[in-house]
């Protein structure tokens, strides 16, 4: 049934298709409610509806002012009614650590899915080890559970807290395979727990490759892609190829490639009653044959007609209720360009990555939705919790075009690391922008992937030739900046082009508009050339500020300038779904210059609050946690909040956690333009990350409130060189440094100081282009890269001291008074970056007077850098003798939030981010607190959660750069208890049987490794090695023995083999430093580790850990399967362990 105005063709639902009463009103697509909508229904219609919405006027005629309240009332009449599972408590299975593949969109689905069960009072358990999301927050949950997602682990949950009912579809892969495992070992109906939402065989079917395979013949599906994918061009690949995949899977489907073909998403929901809406389509930019979490993408799909359109729509319904999906369901299509020929190539019969860019891209709330459904709701009866005008049956319209770009990190990897993308997904994150042309989309994408980017330019540059046409056919991380190259500099033409890539000439001849714009804006020559039609047209076009700048060899501030005094300014538009067909209440909002008025008032001044941006190393669910920590704690305070972010799989970005939401460009233009929009109060650049950082000291200088520490101090504290000169007047000890002005001079400190040394760019993120150097032959390159990856800013060199301890000092201060502080303990020494390292909370080895120093320590920083919110440092120790005070050296300091703030809050038990939010604003500030004072029965454990499957040829080595791409924490008695857990929450950490073989390399010389080897002889393991240094090491201990094996280094499936035969399932290696080519031993053995998915311990501290949690939890069953009765003494809540709200 649906209620239309004949002129009205826009994509909405009809509001119950399969209505058992025919109303006789006119069926179409569309409800439109600008103004009073006059309905004359027939008689039968009457019947139905009047009973439900009242008397009409003599004419039969009423007056509608809420099309959603209509459409409850009589659905609740019409529809057939479904019973609803009884449940009062449920639990959430999360996804663990966020990795390449499952990253932050699961916080957003999952606390969107705890905020309906929270709605109908449902009580909601949460098991999710990731103590960076929100979702982990005790605001969410009755209770957290920070476990491992395995069948196990989530079985001793279930027995412990008997829920009614488990959510699996809101985790990712990890909660869905957890979820089938556990049906199959008959715990779920044992314990009478129901699967709600999509049935458990549904989800056996999506999952299992060759059940899926005939399941959806009727559909002509085949099936692509995931981890451990690929295509094979020859035998040898094919077995290469195979041999992986199969260590990562029990089966391996192979089927004919279809690269070159458009690929398509389209993102369905449907409930128990068979309603079933179409949410959003999205088209790749890049053909089939590249991962969609590795393509760009964009929503609505913009090269396919109408009969395509429709085709693809009918069969995703078909696929849906063919598979009996209850829920949320994404369906991707490939399909030829030359036909109409597709296939169905995947189904996720659960939220996705995808879910989460589609929820975001149409304001269409996914994940609470069915979350809703799930419960036993129907479509027609819920509320559209962002619109609050529609129903959630009611399909999104677009007026503007989303595009969402990868972000990739490979630049962080050995140059092994393969940065060819294909069928197994690479990126770390995504960004989705907002505009009312593609390339003005595309543009403002390609700037929030990197601020470095001004947009679609040439940032690659291969030969022309053979080299350029391999670089366009064969795609990258780089290959949109290879066309830019190509076109700018080479003379390609749309045709050449598609002919290489395969990519739709559609958007090709786009990016061409964006080309010849550019090169009119460069014979333009100056900004005063640029009169407001070409002004306008560029800014259209998506260009920015600083790129206009460039080509006319202008400033940005001069740009910038230039364009106010010609009137060009941008306009704020809604995402509302309704294309602006109906009123709406929503607060996404985006900027465009395709437009002629604002969509909303600016009247009401509030608090900007600078989100991360998109996830990257380094940068991840952290600093969103902080910054939905901040905007809450602001709005409790009563300020209106305005969240800037473009980051699709954030809860910042979530429709209700501020007043207003941009997303939008986190740089200065951006801010710049929305500041002066909003005439806001001010602006927090502390709870972000770096991205904010960045621009703080020029947002002040433009007279924008910066609220908390004043940027100068900042800027103070990013300058190494100022840095340094802070620390030494106020008599707080550092590494030896000195600031880098030549190559001799850099050489000269080296000799005086003794290698090693560090290098240290400024204004950097998880110590990019940071490192340690041994010798002189290596030192110019190193300084290079630093020089290169901070060009306007210095790059130090100090001392780097080996064997030191590193501690992390997390903090508040206000005024330069330090409220709060948290000590984090490093198990590996200094020399493994801290976002890689394993902290331990409370220390479990610093004497009381080194907390008290640290504590001084802190409190002197605050003072002198006048700190007002949050900062973090990181400290070394070093012992200097039995009977001498230990040394203590500050070797980094953030006046920001840390990643480690959303850990030493839960641990504690006290929110920093809250207390941060007071500091800044200077309201309600609270009393000082010294909470490392408080004993605590205890531990906890934060663990580096690393994605080395995902990046091929990889060197899983662990410097003072960031590799790792999430993190996992669990709590328990004692160190050891939390580290098993931590361990065990990891992707894929499967602990050794008792009797394996472990395979040990490296440098072993590390004092630990003799208790180390004797502990794994102990308990049963075979000692097994390459090399006779480490064979004549280890046999040299007392009752040690260790066995040298031939190794290949250059056969992967004869390597395989090796592994099996002497039954390897670990891999200790403790190389200094990264292998030097692709068949060094050190490099070989910790890539098929991964590559065989078998634990990797390369830190002697940690696998001295390892060794003595695996002694203590043997006895304790730790390696026995899942039995009843018997629940592990880490299978606590965060509440039992912490004992008080955080």
């Amino acid at each position: 049934m649906a209620f239309a105005r004949p002129a009205a063709r826009t994509a909405a639902a009809t509001i119950a298709r399969k209505s058992p009463v025919s109303l006789g009103l006119p069926l179409s697509r569309s409800l439109h409610v600008s103004r009073p909508l006059r309905i004359a229904p027939t008689p039968r219609a009457l019947a139905v509806a009047a009973p439900a919405i009242g008397d009409y006027a003599p004419k039969g005629e009423h007056v509608l002012s809420s099309p959603s309240e209509l459409a409850r009332k009589i659905s609740a009449r019409v529809l057939p009614q479904i019973e609803r599972p009884d449940v009062r408590k449920v639990v959430v299975v999360g996804s663990g650590g966020l990795s390449i593949g499952q990253a932050g969109e699961f916080d957003y689905s999952g606390s969107q899915a705890m905020k309906a069960l929270r709605e109908a009072g449902v009580e909601a358990v949460l098991i999710n080890p990731n103590i960076a999301t929100w979702q982990t927050s005790h605001q969410l949950a009755s209770e957290v559970y920070f476990l491992p997602i395995t069948a196990d682990y989530v079985a001793y949950v279930l027995e412990k807290e008997r829920p009614d009912g488990v959510l699996l579809t809101f985790g990712g892969q990890s909660a869905l395979n957890v979820g089938i495992e556990l049906d199959r070992m008959g715990v779920l109906e044992r314990l009478g727990v129901k699967v709600l939402g999509t049935p458990i065989r549904t989800l056996e079917i999506s999952e299992d490759r060759d059940l899926n395979r005939y399941t959806r013949r009727e559909v002509n599906g085949r099936i692509l892609g995931g981890l451990g994918s690929g295509f094979a061009n020859d035998p040898d690949e094919l077995r290469d190829l195979a041999a992986k995949s199969l260590s990562l899977s029990p089966q391996v489907l192979i089927e004919k490639s279809m690269k070159g073909w458009k690929e398509l998403e389209y993102e369905v929901v449907r409930d128990a009653a068979d309603n079933t809406i179409i949410c959003c389509n999205m088209e790749n930019f890049d053909p089939l044959g590249t991962h969609t979490g590795d393509s760009i993408v964009v929503a609505p799909s913009q090269t396919l007609n109408d009969d395509e359109y429709h085709m693809l729509r009918s069969a995703a319904l078909k696929v849906i209720r063919h598979l009996g999906v209850i829920g949320e369901c994404n369906i991707q299509y490939a399909l030829s360009p030359d036909s109409r020929e597709y296939c169905v190539i995947e189904v996720n019969a659960r939220l996705s990555r995808s879910s989460a860019l589609a929820s975001k891209a149409t304001g269409y709330p996914l994940a609470y939705t069915a979350a809703k459904i799930a419960l036993g709701h129907t479509l027609p009866e819920l509320p559209n919790a962002v619109t609050k005008t529609t129903t959630a049956c009611f399909e999104p319209s677009l007026d503007y075009i989303v595009t969402k770009i990868p972000k990739w990190d490979l630049a962080k990897f050995s140059s092994q690391v393969n940065r060819e993308v294909g069928s197994s997904m690479k990126s770390v994150g995504e960004v989705m922008a907002i505009g009312r042309t593609w390339e003005e989309s595309l543009q403002k994408a390609i700037r929030q992937v990197d601020p470095r980017w001004v947009g679609f330019e040439a940032y690659a540059q291969p030969k022309a030739g053979p080299e350029l046409d391999r670089a366009l056919s064969v795609p990258t991380d780089m290959r949109l900046f290879v066309i830019a190259h190509a076109m700018y500099n080479c003379g390609y033409t749309v045709d050449r082009i598609h002919e290489l890539t395969k990519i739709d000439k559609w958007y090709l001849y786009k990016i061409d508009n964006i080309v010849q714009t550019n090169r009119t804006l460069k014979a333009a020559g100056s900004l005063e050339a640029i009169d407001e039609d070409l002004m306008r047209r560029a800014k259209k076009m998506g260009f920015s500020d600083q790129q206009i700048g460039s080509l006319t060899s202008s400033t940005e501030a001069e740009a910038r300038a230039h364009r106010k005094s010609l009137g060009v300014t941008p306009f704020v538009k809604r995402i509302d779904t309704l294309a602006a067909e109906y009123p709406a209440h929503t607060n996404y909002l985006y900027t465009t210059y395709n437009a002629s008025e604002h969509d909303v008032e600016f009247d009401e001044h509030g608090t900007i609050v600078l989100g991360s941006g998109v996830y990257r190393i380094g940068s991840s669910v952290e600093f969103d946690w902080c910054a939905v920590t901040c905007a809450r704690s602001l709005r409790e305070g009563g300020r209106r909040t305005i969240m800037i972010n473009y980051n699709p799989e954030t809860v910042s970005t979530d429709y209700d956690e501020a007043d207003r939401m941009y997303f939008e460009e986190l740089g200065f233009e951006r801010v710049m333009d929305i500041y002066e929009l909003e005439k806001a109060q001010g602006v927090i650049v502390s709870v972000g990350g770096q991205l904010p950082q960045n621009i703080a000291l020029r947002l002040k200088e433009t007279g924008i409130n910066v609220l908390g520490t004043d940027p100068a101090k900042i800027d103070m504290a990013e300058d190494r060189h100022k840095f340094s000169g802070v620390l030494d007047k106020i008599g707080v000890d550092q590494p030896e440094w000195a600031e880098v002005t030549s190559l001799e001079a850099a050489k000269e400190f080296a000799n005086r100081v003794e290698y090693p040394v560090l290098i240290r760019p400024s204004y950097v993120l998880s110590g990019a282009a940071m490192n340690v150097v041994y010798e002189e032959s290596t030192l110019e390159h190193h300084l290079s890269a630093a020089a290169s990856v901070s060009p306007l800013h210095p790059v130090v060199i100090t001392k780097f001291i080996d064997g030191a301890q590193e501690i992390d000092v997390d903090a508040v201060a206000h005024k330069g008074k330090l409220l709060i502080h948290a000590v984090s303990e490093h198990v590996e020494n200094a020399g493994v970056h801290s976002g890689d390292a394993t902290l331990v909370l409370p220390p479990f080895s610093l004497p009381e007077s080194d907390m008290a120093r640290l504590k001084e320590i802190a409190g002197k920083v605050a003072q002198a850098f006048e700190i007002s919110g949050p900062f973090n440092m990181q400290i070394i120790r070093q012992d200097k003798g039995q009977d001498e005070e230990s040394a203590l050296k500050v070797i980094e300091c953030n006046l920001r939030a840390s990643r480690s703030f959303p850990f030493v809050s839960k641990v504690l038990g006290k929110n920093f981010i809250q207390i941060a939010t007071a500091a800044i604003t200077g309201e309600n500030v609270p009393e000082p607190v010294d909470l490392m004072k408080e004993k605590r029965d205890y531990y906890s454990v934060k663990v580096a959660q690393f994605s080395w499957t995902r990046l091929g040829g990889a060197d899983p080595f662990l410097g003072v750069e960031m590799a790792s791409t999430g993190e996992v924490a669990s709590f328990g008695k004692d160190v050891h208890e939390a580290y098993w857990a931590s361990l065990l929450s990891t992707t894929g950490f499967k602990p050794p049987k008792l009797g394996s073989g472990v395979l040990i390399g490296g440098d072993i010389t590390k004092p630990e490794m003799k208790a180390v080897a004797k502990q794994l002889v102990d308990l049963g393991f075979k000692l097994y090695c390459s090399s006779h240094q480490v064979e004549d090491f280890l046999n040299s201990i007392p009752y040690v023995s260790c066995k040298r094996i031939f190794f290949p280094t250059k056969d992967k499936r004869m390597l395989r083999e090796v592994f099996d035969e002497w039954n390897i399932q670990c891999v200790v290696n403790l190389a200094k430093a990264r292998g030097k080519d692709a068949v060094d031993e050190d490099y070989v053995a910790r890539r098929n580790a991964v590559d065989f998915g078998l634990p990797l311990l390369n830190n002697a501290r940690c696998a001295q850990l390892f060794v003595e949690a695996l002694a203590k939890k043997i006895p304790e069953g730790a390696l026995r399967p899942y039995y009843e009765g018997h629940i592990p003494s880490e299978v606590k809540s965060w509440r039992e362990f912490v004992g008080h709200a955080a």
